[in-house]
Parts: structure tokens; C-alpha cells; sequence
């Protein structure tokens, strides 16, 4: 299995080759795909150059090839293989039926390269293929007819196809298919910051996050009423004496709220609702894109909590004053809202730029 998604870019179909095979290699799209050495010629030696020919009739030109990919076992190719040597190849496979899907389990197993098609929607043969693979030392390439199915391929199973080969129909598409790629979220540099206040403001309408995804007993959201300060407010993981545990659920506060999503973006907690995204972060900064299902806004009484970050920055979150709302302090400490006096350290994050309808952007902007 390769350490790093593939991104495979289809050229045969494309009508404006020049222009597309430009912006791929300017998105650094790892391998180009073409039907004929010609289409090959003028890429740079930054791209992997892959022929493809699914009807196992290959050129007899493969120079400046990098990979051929040919259907078959190794025997069938190994004539072409011998006057090529300086070319890698690999197995095509297109999964139509049991047989067919056996076919792919060998190739993904034993071929340097496996290029995968699969005819039907369903992902359970992709995720045969990738579960009787496990060990493989070689890279498993699934065609993907657009970006959407491109990041469903790459989260499937959850370990994912180690790259996939997406047709490319127009300028723009590599800029997609890279960005379907980046499943890694990367992690935050969280901060602890101190309570220097707190107060009981009255009636409100706050928001619980409910996502698809269980969350950790060190995972939270952050949220915040600026932009520039958040904490991390915790799920509900932990026992409480009057009701079950809610391990999807985050009390995460009033709906004015920031709270954080991929891309560096941010949403108010009232914009959320079933299948948006946002960060869940654990108190190691770690974190992870989840779904929403479902966002409950309802009146409870709200607390103000003011804390301030070591560079003297304050932060402000308005939470539901109630004892079983819960934020996150260092060594993964639970706390009650209702009891946070000043001196207590909660950990939060300390976004560096401002906002524009929730994107980052250097300007001036005064909250308070």
C-alpha cells in the first residue's frame, strides 16, 4: 500500500489536452494517463507517464512511458515487458461479476500497478479488494467518473484505494480530484488559556451538534463568539447522573457561535445542519473532518465565560448554563461549565485570521 494518495489524471477523452495536461501538472497531479506515446511527449519528468489500453492491444511505441498498464496476467504481457524494460506494467481490471472481482483480489495482490474499474455503483467489491489486499506492497488506481466519487473511493473502507484515475472533461478537474485527495484534516496547535470570568446572561437559544460519528472521551468541537478565540467544548462521552450518555453529541453553545471546519473555514453554529462538516479535535490538536446529522436549537439559560489566551488575547464562549455542559482543560480534564471560576485553564485555539463569511482573510476586523 502506498503512503501517499495517487492522483491520476485521464487525458483520452479530454477535448483541450494542452490545456488540461497544464493545470495537472501545476496541481502536481502524480500520474497522467493517455492512449498514445504522442500525448506523453511534452510532459515534464515531475509527472509519472501512464499508458492505458484497455483492450490489451498496446502500441508498439511506449517510449517515454513510465507504466503500461495492460489487462491480463503477467504472461501475457511478459513479451512486451522484455522489450521494455525500462517500463513498469500493470494489470487492468474491470469488475463486472464474481470472476471478475477474483481477477482484481489477485492483481491487487500481486501486481506493482492495479488499475480497477468497476461497472456497478456499489463500493462492496472495492471494499473486497482492498480487505484481500491488506498486505499489498504494490498500489491499487480505481477509476472515478467524477471528484465526488473520487473522495468516496479514497475513504472506502477507510483505509481507501491507494490512488484513482479520474477522466479528465475540462480545465479544472485536476484542481478537483486533488482536493478529493486531501482525506487529512492535520492538526491544530491548541493553547491553554485561563478563566478570568464568568456570568449568568439569561435566556437563549443554544445549539447541540449532533454528528455520524462516535467521538472520543478527549474529542470535542471548538467554539467560540470570536473568530480569533475558541475552546474546545467536549462531547457527551462522560457519565452523567440523569441521562445516557450521547457519545455523537456536542452542547456546543449559543447559536452565534464559531465553531471550526476543514479548510480553516468556519460556520455559526445556527448555519449547521444534516450533512454539513466540522472539525472534531481531541486535546492532542488531532483532528478530523465529521458529518452533522442533525443540529437541536432550543431556549436554555446561557453562561458567559471569559478566558484569556498567554498573549493577553481574550476569548468569550456562551454556553448552556447548566452543569452537564462540559468543556475540556490540559491533560484531557473534564469540566463543568457552572463550576469554571477564574484561575481554571481550559484549552482552546487561537485561529490567526479573521473572517468573511466564515473564510480566513487579512483585514481589519474588530469583535468584541
Amino acid at each position: 500500500m502506498t503512503d501517499a494518495r495517487l492522483c491520476w489524471l485521464d487525458l483520452r477523452g479530454s477535448t483541450d489536452r494542452a490545456a488540461v495536461a497544464e493545470e495537472a501538472v501545476h496541481w502536481r497531479i502524480d500520474g497522467i494517463v493517455a492512449g498514445s506515446a504522442a500525448d506523453l511527449a511534452d510532459l515534464p519528468p515531475t509527472v509519472r507517464k501512464v499508458l492505458l489500453f484497455e483492450d490489451g492491444a498496446p502500441a508498439e511505441d511506449l517510449s517515454g512511458a513510465d507504466v503500461v498498464i495492460l489487462p491480463g496476467p503477467p504472461e501475457q504481457r511478459a513479451e512486451s515487458a522484455a522489450a521494455h524494460p525500462q517500463v513498469e506494467f500493470g494489470r487492468y481490471v474491470e469488475v463486472r461479476d464474481a470472476q471478475t472481482l477474483e481477477e482484481a483480489c489477485t492483481a491487487a495482490r500481486t501486481e506493482r500497478w492495479c488499475v480497477l474499474r468497476f461497472r456497478d455503483p456499489t463500493k462492496i467489491p472495492l471494499e473486497i479488494v482492498i480487505a484481500a489486499a491488506a498486505e499489498r506492497r504494490g498500489a491499487i488506481v480505481t477509476v472515478a467518473d467524477d471528484a465526488e466519487e473520487a473522495e468516496v473511493v479514497f475513504g472506502c473502507l477507510e483505509l481507501g484505494s491507494d490512488g484513482v484515475l479520474m477522466p479528465a472533461r475540462a480545465v479544472g478537474d485536476a484542481g478537483a480530484l486533488r482536493q478529493a485527495a486531501q482525506t487529512g484534516t492535520g492538526d491544530l496547535a491548541l493553547t491553554e488559556l485561563e478563566v478570568v470570568a464568568t456570568s449568568h446572561i439569561g435566556m437563549g437559544e443554544r445549539a447541540c451538534v449532533d454528528t455520524c460519528s462516535y467521538l472520543g472521551r478527549d474529542e470535542g468541537i471548538l467554539v467560540g463568539s470570536h473568530s480569533k478565540g475558541m475552546v474546545l467544548c467536549v462531547s457527551e462521552t462522560h457519565p452523567l447522573p440523569y441521562m445516557p450518555t450521547r457519545p455523537f453529541r456536542v452542547n456546543a453553545g449559543a447559536i452565534h457561535s464559531y465553531t471550526l471546519s476543514d479548510g480553516g473555514r468556519t460556520h455559526y453554529l445556527s448555519e449547521l445542519g444534516s450533512g454539513s462538516s466540522v472539525l472534531a479535535v481531541d486535546t492532542k490538536g488531532r483532528t478530523r473532518r465529521v458529518c452533522v446529522g442533525r443540529v437541536k436549537i432550543e431556549t436554555r439559560p446561557l453562561i458567559s465565560v471569559d478566558a484569556v489566551a498567554p498573549n493577553g488575547q481574550g476569548v468569550n464562549l456562551i454556553l448552556q448554563d447548566d452543569w452537564h455542559v462540559r468543556v475540556l482543560g490540559p491533560d484531557a480534564a473534564v469540566l463543568n461549565s457552572t463550576e469554571l471560576a477564574p484561575g481554571d485553564r481550559v484549552l482552546g485555539y487561537l485561529p490567526e485570521s479573521d473572517r468573511h463569511v466564515g473564510y480566513p482573510i487579512d483585514e481589519f476586523c474588530l469583535e468584541q
